[in-house]
């Protein structure tokens, strides 16, 4: 299993509810076929521009470790999630 940590960001429109299971799924597909080790939630930030009109997210780091095929379904299920504002998924890995 490698090393991956992703940052998204949420709109800050959607209720609190939401978002906490918005982060459950996202957390969730991870879990099922790999390990989530750290979810920190940084909160509500300005955006360094406007996207959809929105100058604020709501955003959350998530560390893990995963098989090499788990980002590519995570970045999967962020494109089709109409909440997601913009996401990012790094290979913490040493080369």
């Amino acid at each position: 299993m490698r090393k991956y940590e992703t940052l998204f960001v949420l709109k800050t429109n959607i209720e609190e509810a939401a978002r906490v299971a918005l982060i459950e799924k996202f957390t969730g597909i991870i879990e099922s076929d790999g390990e989530v080790t750290n979810v920190d939630e940084w909160g509500t930030r300005k955006l360094a521009y406007e996207i959809e009109k929105l100058t604020e997210g709501y955003y959350i780091l998530v560390d893990f470790k995963a098989n090499p095929e788990l980002p590519r379904e995570l970045e999967r299920n962020f494109k089709i999630s109409d909440d997601v504002l913009r996401y990012v998924v790094i290979n913490k890995e040493e080369k």
